[in-house]
């Protein structure tokens, strides 16, 4: 009798791929083999509510799902899966599991359960009182690195929730009030990862400066932990995403000058460009105040890349508003940033409020942002042709075309390709390169001979 196959499907941001990427591990470890659709016994949907329309998302991939393998088992998990909660159930009887965001944890266990009790329904939508902390999955039974493969590059949770509750944002109501993690459940997650074989790591939270200043913090402040993670030997890059710009220290801005492997990228989201816009929004600043911690981050990096987001068309905002925006683009440099229509989110400030934009004005205004980013991305990338720097190899290109050709990321978190001498790169490889070659969203190099 084979094991019992599990499928994933996801949406949003890092942490629910995160979120996924654990509940996979974990499978694995009760037995279970990830499998096509098709053949899963349990599919795991992990949902988002950030972006338009995330219910009729969900909806539509439940329907995809039934179509595919109307006998899986369905856990339905997440932001969308917090805010709809049991009516999952109802509208659905192939969902038989529904996790809000704190209820990851119990999903890989209910999953057995579920198999094993056809009648059985579960839910696990109570925000928890701490950080539903977890194991990683990342040791054998013997305790050593399991030996599944080189993981170049991982991602660490360090803080769940957010307090900032900003008009547009349905996170607060959907991920819960902030609880930092551990500092020491953190570090041993992130020397696991290195054991692993990863040179780059990512620490995550909805806001990461503001770790260790709610009720679970241990006395660890966000530059500390950046200073704790940067002493694991063998740990050669650093990144961290979100920071918001309002709590954003001199200290952390220091930190990119003391610590080399804090890594002279960041995305910073702005939102809007326009002061009226950021006071409607909530968002706790100004563009004085954005553009002094931009001037910080360059004065200890002058190499520093930045990448935002970017709201157009929230409600009442004028041409001359929306022109602010654009000109920020260019004040801020921004290299890249990803940018949306405003919609309205269920029982945020926002969706009240009167002069909504029409649709068709959005949809202009957003197409004439984004040209003007794509144009700034593409001069961004060929400022990069001729530079020499190191590249860390994720996994062989799939452009390979019959060359010996790796894919993966400098720095500045460019994606670029490496032609390799035949025969040569692996997984976690850290090679110096030269960029000879800009494209419209990559680069390309060789390595650089010694």
């Amino acid at each position: 009798m084979s094991n019992p196959g599990f499928h994933c499907i996801t949406f949003g941001c890092q942490m629910n791929v995160n979120d996924s990427q654990w509940v996979a591990r974990a499978l694995e470890q009760r037995g279970f083999e990830e499998k096509p659709l098709e053949e899963a016994d349990v599919v795991f949907i992990n949902t988002c509510s950030v972006r338009e329309k995330p219910e009729q998302k969900v909806y539509s991939a439940l329907g995809r799902v039934h179509q595919a393998n109307p006998r899986a088992v369905v856990g339905v998990a997440g932001c969308v899966a917090q805010q709809i909660g049991a009516e999952l159930m109802r509208r659905h009887p192939q969902v038989r599991l529904v996790a809000g965001t704190d209820g990851i944890a119990p999903t890989p266990d209910a999953f057995v359960r579920l198999l094993h009790e056809p009648k059985l329904r579960l839910s696990y939508l109570d925000f928890t009182d701490s950080f539903p902390d977890r194991d990683p999955y990342l040791l054998d039974a013997a305790g050593q690195p399991a030996q599944d493969g080189v993981t170049p590059v991982a991602y660490v949770n360090i803080m769940q929730g957010c307090d900032n509750f900003c008009a547009y944002c349905i996170v607060p109501f959907t991920r819960g009030p902030r609880k930092s993690r551990s500092t020491q459940s953190v570090l041993e997650e992130c020397r696991h990862w290195v054991a692993r074989g990863a040179g780059d790591i990512t620490l995550l939270g909805q806001n990461v400066n503001v770790f260790g200043k709610d009720k679970y913090g241990d006395g660890t402040s966000f530059p500390e932990l950046l200073r704790q993670v940067a002493a694991i030997q063998g740990l050669r890059r650093i990144r961290f995403v979100s920071a918001h710009p309002r709590d954003f220290s001199q200290e952390t801005i220091d930190m990119f000058a003391e610590l080399p492997q804090l890594m002279p990228r960041l995305h910073l989201p702005l939102q809007s460009g326009s002061d009226s816009m950021l006071k409607k929004m909530g968002r706790g600043y100004n563009m004085e105040r954005f553009l002094g911690v931009v001037e910080g981050l360059r004065k200890a990096r002058p190499d520093f890349a930045l990448s935002t987001d970017l709201i157009v068309g929230f409600p009442s905002e004028t041409e001359e508003e929306f022109e602010d925006t654009l000109k920020a683009i260019d004040s801020c440099g921004f290299m890249s940033s990803f940018s949306f229509c405003y919609s309205d989110r269920p029982g945020t400030r926002a969706s009240a409020m009167p002069c909504k934009i029409p649709h068709e004005v959005q949809l202009a205004r957003l197409e004439r942002l984004q040209t003007l980013q794509n144009e700034r991305a593409e001069a961004w990338l060929r400022t990069r042709v001729g530079l020499e720097t190191d590249v860390l190899l994720e996994s062989p290109s799939h452009k390979q075309e019959g060359q010996n050709l790796w894919q993966g990321r400098d720095p500045w978190g460019d994606p670029v390709n490496v032609l390799m001498p035949e025969g040569e790169g692996r997984p976690g490889q850290f090679v110096d390169v030269k960029i000879e070659v800009a494209k419209k969203h990559s680069l390309m190099a060789v390595p650089v001979q010694k």
